[in-house]
């Protein structure tokens, strides 16, 4: 197969970069699963935005210090700047955000945060602005969407990206070779036993990166959230947003006594929960939405609501059950301030780049927005550029079929590279 653009991920970042390359490049997007089944479909909580100048230096400094001034300050200084745009773009391709009975946008707050600056829809932003991303991209005649397609590699030589590798829906091998390839493949949940992650994300970028030599920044950078329903199932975390704590909700002890400020960055917060249980010896904290106005907590999150009734709890008159669970990946591929990678016709964009705007710990609310800004930025540096021919090469008929059809074996391979280079970043 051939294309001018390969992008490899069907989320947010993903589908907002391929709406934003000129619609005279043909432009093919792969997902692994279907296109619902991405992490962006899932954020809750929000997308933050910078809403006056008077703001910004409050949106800076708290970004930098959930990130323990590890952050790369041009990067956070980009996104936060561009964060206003990024919304009138959203609004024009029909994204809802809630507002006030006066028609002005209602603010929400989650931890880490001085104030209020996060825009949401209930507790469903992810999907609403996937969807309607989605939406628009199903328009666009020069973009072709194939779901269950699996990148196995990437196909280069001298340092060039030359196209992918990929497994079809049927498990036929088949190689895709585009003039410019995009990995959007998201996060690294998959690998853990306890995620709010997809359980098919499992940082395959990060994977033929490595086997690749293309340059990582921060890959032991993973983000825990604090609150996801506890369960004795083995399966996929469910989120129990950070806007809940923004809104008022409180964590209680085995004791139901409150024993920590709610709205601590993650990772502190994280550590506290931790901490209690191991002196409790309990397997869970309680946390409480009855502090949340009935008319609030309806409104903002039925979602939640939803969830925990199925799992046998009325938010209303009880407590539920929240555990820490793998979360996010503020580490990835190196990318600079336009998305691209090490590897000539290589791009990273969403969860699986690192640009350094997170530094150590995601602010909440941060990353939908982060995604979009650099999504755009890579596809505008695409479009500058042009799209340059390939120089000929035998690459693509001295590809192996045969290795890439034993899959299992390539999987693990991917699984064990990543695991092990998490591992050694750690030490």
């Amino acid at each position: 197969m051939k294309t001018d653009i390969l992008i490899i991920g069907t989320g947010c970042s993903g589908l907002y970069c391929a709406l934003h390359l000129p619609q005279e490049m043909q432009v093919m997007l792969i997902t692994k699963s279907d296109l619902e089944s991405s992490d962006s479909f899932l954020a809750q909580g929000g997308i933050c935005v910078l809403k006056d100048d008077s703001d910004y230096e409050s949106y800076f400094e708290d970004t930098m210090r959930a990130g323990h001034y590890e952050n790369d300050r041009t990067s956070v200084e980009i996104m936060i700047r561009s964060s206003g745009q990024i919304i009138q773009d959203l609004l024009s391709y029909g994204v809802d955000f809630q507002r006030e009975k006066n028609g002005n946008f209602a603010y929400t707050r989650e931890g880490a945060h001085s104030q209020n600056r996060i825009l949401f829809h209930e507790d469903l932003t992810g999907r609403e602005i996937t969807s309607k991303l989605l939406g628009q991209v199903r328009k666009r005649p020069n973009i072709r969407l194939l779901q269950y397609t699996e990148m196995l590699d990437l196909i280069s030589e001298n340092n060039t990206c030359y196209g992918a590798v990929v497994r079809r829906e049927n498990a036929k091998i088949e190689m895709v070779r585009a003039a410019v390839t995009i990995l959007a493949a998201g996060g690294i949940g998959g690998l853990y036993k306890h995620s709010t992650n997809f359980r098919h994300l499992t940082g395959d970028a990060v994977a033929v990166a490595l086997r690749h030599n293309i340059d990582l920044k921060d890959i032991n950078y993973i983000q825990i959230h604090p609150t996801t329903f506890y369960t004795k199932e083995d399966e996929r975390s469910f989120l129990i947003s950070e806007s809940v704590r923004g809104e008022g909700a409180k964590l209680y002890d085995k004791n139901m006594n409150r024993f920590v400020d709610e709205l601590l960055p993650r990772d502190q917060l994280t550590a506290a929960i931790l901490s209690q249980m191991e002196k409790d010896q309990t397997q869970f904290v309680w946390e409480d939405l009855r502090t949340i106005p009935k008319e609030e907590l309806t409104i903002h999150f039925p979602n939640i609501i939803a969830h925990c009734a199925t799992m046998g709890y009325d938010v209303t008159k009880e407590c539920i059950p929240v555990v820490p669970a793998q979360h996010y990946f503020m580490g990835g591929i190196r990318v600079d301030y336009s998305s691209r990678t090490s590897m000539e016709r290589l791009y990273a964009v969403g969860e699986t780049a690192c640009n350094g705007v997170h530094g150590r710990n995601r602010l909440a609310s941060n990353s939908l927005l982060e995604s979009l800004v650099f999504a755009k930025r890579a596809a505008e540096d695409i479009a500058m550029k042009g799209i340059i021919p390939q120089q000929e090469t035998d690459l693509f008929a001295a590809v192996n079929v045969k290795y890439y059809e034993n899959y299992g074996a390539v999987i693990e391979e991917h699984y064990r590279a990543v695991r092990m280079a998490i591992s050694k970043a750690d030490e």
